[in-house]
């Protein structure tokens, strides 16, 4: 059965002021721990450990080809780890489908392109998810798709179909989408792909603000270095299938590991492409 849990409602506040700089085991929602992960022969994922920790906003880094993608599409259940485990809120459940399907009840994911429905409007992109998942009244599903659309500032948009929308609002109605049924932890891939300073700005701090208002917990590929300066708490780095950094954003803009090091002295604009970690269709 699906606990739902309105996107006003997601868990109690977080409180950056207050964060520690040591991740609390209490603290974690996702632990990885130790996961190889291979297509064929090809060792892509290399004893790979990592946690999430509840409330922030944790940051994951890496060259192309280096492993993100095959992490991710561990971390949410796509692929099973070859060695290892993923624990989600405490519990394993490798093998266990069902209990697999709960925890996915309880993430959103944001895609790079949006991937919001052509022929839908802004608003029955956001209530999709609430009448495939829910039972609940026409009437509160309205409720809850206006209140999540005010939450990310995308009220005057309702009526408005994608193609009448900026990379910006896309943006916003995909993160919507994405947080209508309250999920535990939100997913983001590249959320500042494509948009201009300033409408990347707007969007860290709408992030900022669904963390510090709603505590929600992120997880975000992102090579935005901009970005990552605003709103990591956490960062992740992988080098050929391996974790060579984990730790608080302070810690790793004065790391001495010479890839983290170089990547975090890279000037504005030099940042280079980016890859679409989640593979979602064009509608």
């Amino acid at each position: 059965m699906l606990v739902f849990r309105t996107p006003l409602t997601i868990m109690e506040p977080y409180h950056s002021g207050e964060t520690s700089v040591e991740q609390r085991e209490s603290d974690i929602l996702i632990r990885v721990e130790g996961i190889t992960s291979s297509y064929g022969e090809r060792r892509i994922l290399d004893g790979v450990s990592l946690g999430v920790s509840a409330g922030q906003i944790t940051v994951i880094l890496g060259g192309s080809g280096c492993g993100k993608t095959t992490l991710l599409k561990n971390m949410l259940g796509f692929l099973v780890p070859n060695e290892g485990r993923i624990v989600y809120f405490g519990k394993e459940v490798r093998g266990d489908a069902p209990a697999m399907v709960e925890v996915l009840r309880q993430f959103g994911i944001v895609f790079q392109n949006g991937a919001l429905i052509g022929s839908m409007t802004v608003k029955e992109n956001v209530e999709l998810p609430l009448i495939m998942h829910t039972s609940i009244s026409p009437a509160l599903r309205d409720h809850l798709v206006r209140v999540t659309l005010a939450r990310v500032a995308m009220s005057h948009a309702i009526e408005l179909y994608p193609s009448e929308l900026s990379g910006g609002m896309k943006k916003r109605a995909a993160i919507a989408r994405a947080m209508v049924l309250g999920p535990r932890v939100l997913f983001c891939d590249e959320p500042a792909a494509g948009l201009d300073p300033i409408t990347a700005a707007s969007l860290d701090s709408l992030l900022l603000d669904l963390r510090d208002s709603l505590g929600m917990t992120i997880v975000i590929v992102t090579h935005e270095l901009e970005s990552i300066r605003t709103i990591a708490n956490r960062v992740v780095m992988l080098e050929s299938g391996k974790v060579i950094f984990e730790g608080p954003l302070a810690d790793a803009l004065v790391s001495e590991h010479p890839t983290v090091a170089g990547f975090f002295a890279r000037r504005h604009g030099s940042e280079g492409g980016v890859d679409n970690f989640f593979e979602a269709p064009q509608p």
